[in-house]
């Protein structure tokens, strides 16, 4: 008997245009001692899906229209609210995708992992902080005893998923539901807490409910995978069959956009546009006579046409280099030279004349963005500054930037909030590029979005490198999307360049046991291509 069975489940919102389905006849299962996966896009329906039989769908504006539920032979979207919050928590419990917003900043993350313990079994709180320290080791938190007492705001991201895992199974729920639980995670971190909730779930003998937007991150930990598209379940089976034999286009959609192939190396110049030598930017904490060493003694080149791909995590410094290029950090020490010129020594208009060759996209556009501009002044602002045009004849030259990256002219008029996250980086794209520059810093600018929208956002940098002659410096933590842009790699760790080569020497012959860690980092599909 299944541990879990979704039987036909209906779901709709009420909006100002009337009746919308988020959830049509959907249907699964989760088996005890297995991983289920739900995969697909944002907006696909797959949260909506678990929230809905959890309760967590506010009514209104959410309604359950149809179907069931059933858990240990309960129906659980006819249990009662207090019956409901009894499961929740004891025998279902959820990892959500982004633990910063989920765990309270007011409370000790030990107040708050003993608390499931004091509501749900009534343990006293001596017990209850034995059995926390206990669980805080075995997810991997280091010195759990004294960590007990510490803040969400005091932890790193990956060790907040840990946390959060923590108190998903502090009471040992049969049903464990992942929402997304590696997203936002770099790939190192990302592979550490999948193989942990791998192994917590053949440990513990538990059902694992897991959704994700990319099948390459299930593919080693799956037993069956569910995917969706629009609402529906369009296919779903055994992981060898969904990667072999995909039946759907939609699961051979996301499929292809997975970045397994490496860039075709074309013919780059070897004449440098950019020169780096022994750059370093330190940061003076005011508590501390100890300075942050975020970019320490680096020395690079970047040749004219060149993609260079930066690699590294969390805190390597990746992006204060990027940033320290642009004259967009402070410089402690080194030399930044463009096309010849000294951009250390640049100051007022003479900088100001380089901000129009030198651009960069940010990571997270929706924050890059002013919300209080439209698409249109946000285009024209670069060009009407650097005296790119007119006003006479402004508008087309947005409308070939609106051309270029592929986004429709009459959407100029509408604000950053009206756009999907794909939209939005594209808007970010063009307003880079408004100003024709010659060289590029692209912080990672595909890391929080669906797979087959980085696809399009890798493909559309690609394409528009070629149109404009961009040099680029490509700034991720992930190794497989490097290998889909780059020419040419460095891998960054701690402040320092750590390795340099081609896609193909990087990926055939590692000489650094980081960068070896960070390709066994990499999801098996991909990794194996």
């Amino acid at each position: 008997m299944s541990l879990l069975t979704v039987e036909n489940l209906e779901v709709s919102f009420t909006t100002r245009n009337g009746k919308q389905t988020a959830v049509k006849d959907v249907s699964f299962t989760v088996e005890s001692g297995q991983i289920t996966a739900i995969i697909g896009e944002s907006g696909s329906g797959k949260s909506v899906s678990c929230y809905a039989m959890l309760g967590l769908i506010p009514s209104p504006p959410g309604h359950i229209d149809g179907g069931r539920a059933l858990f240990n032979g309960r129906d659980l979207l006819t249990l009662s609210d207090a019956d409901l919050r009894a499961v929740r928590g004891r025998d279902i419990a959820m990892i959500f995708q982004d633990p910063m917003t989920c765990l309270n900043p007011y409370m000790s993350v030990g107040e708050q992992l003993i608390e499931p313990l004091l509501i749900h079994k009534n343990l006293s709180k001596t017990l209850a902080k034995a059995r926390a320290i206990e669980l805080l080791e075995e997810v991997g938190i280091r010195n759990p005893a004294s960590t007990f007492n510490s803040y969400p705001h005091e932890f790193s991201g990956g060790m907040r998923q840990r946390v959060m895992i923590a108190m998903a199974l502090i009471n040992e729920p049969r049903l464990l539901i992942a929402d997304e639980p590696t997203t936002a995670l770099d790939v190192t971190i990302q592979a550490q807490i999948l193989e942990l909730i791998a192994q917590l779930q053949k440990k513990r003998d538990i059902g694992v409910l897991f959704i994700s937007h990319d099948l390459a991150v299930v593919a080693d930990i799956a037993d069956q995978i569910v995917v969706m598209e629009k609402g529906s379940v369009v296919e779903h089976g055994a992981p060898r069959a969904i990667f072999e034999h995909a039946q759907h286009p939609y699961t051979q959609k996301l499929l292809a956009a997975i970045p397994t192939g490496q860039r075709e190396s074309g013919q780059v110049s070897k004449d440098p546009l950019i020169t780096v030598s022994h750059l370093k930017t330190w940061f003076y904490p005011s508590d501390s006579e100890d300075p942050v060493k975020a970019v320490d003694d680096v020395s690079l080149t970047i040749n004219r046409g060149e993609v260079l791909g930066l690699v590294g995590e969390s805190g390597s410094g990746k992006s204060t280099l990027g940033r320290s290029i642009l004259r967009l950090a402070p410089i402690t020490d080194g030399s930044i030279q463009f096309d010849g010129t000294e951009l250390t020594t640049l100051e007022g208009r003479n900088l100001k004349s380089f901000r129009r060759r030198m651009q960069m996209i940010f990571q997270d556009p929706f924050a890059s963005l002013n919300p209080r501009m439209t698409v249109y002044d946000t285009l024209a602002e670069p060009l009407l500054l650097h005296d790119i045009c007119t006003k006479k004849n402004l508008d087309q030259h947005i409308a070939k930037l609106m051309d270029d990256v592929g986004l429709a002219r009459h959407f100029t008029r509408k604000y950053p909030h009206e756009f999907s996250g794909g939209q939005r980086q594209r808007i970010a794209i063009g307003r880079a590029l408004a100003t024709k520059p010659e060289f590029v810093v692209a912080d990672e600018p595909v890391s929080a979005l669906d797979v087959t929208i980085q696809a399009q956002i890798l493909d559309l940098l690609q394409d528009l490198g070629k149109e404009y002659g961009l040099t680029m410096l490509f700034v991720s933590h992930d190794m497989a999307v490097i290998r889909h842009i780059a020419d040419r790699i460095v891998v960054m760790y701690r402040g320092e360049l750590v390795e340099e080569g081609t896609g193909e020497a990087i990926f055939n012959a590692p000489q650094q046991e980081y960068t070896r860690a960070l390709l066994r980092s990499i999801p098996g599909v991909v990794r194996g291509s």
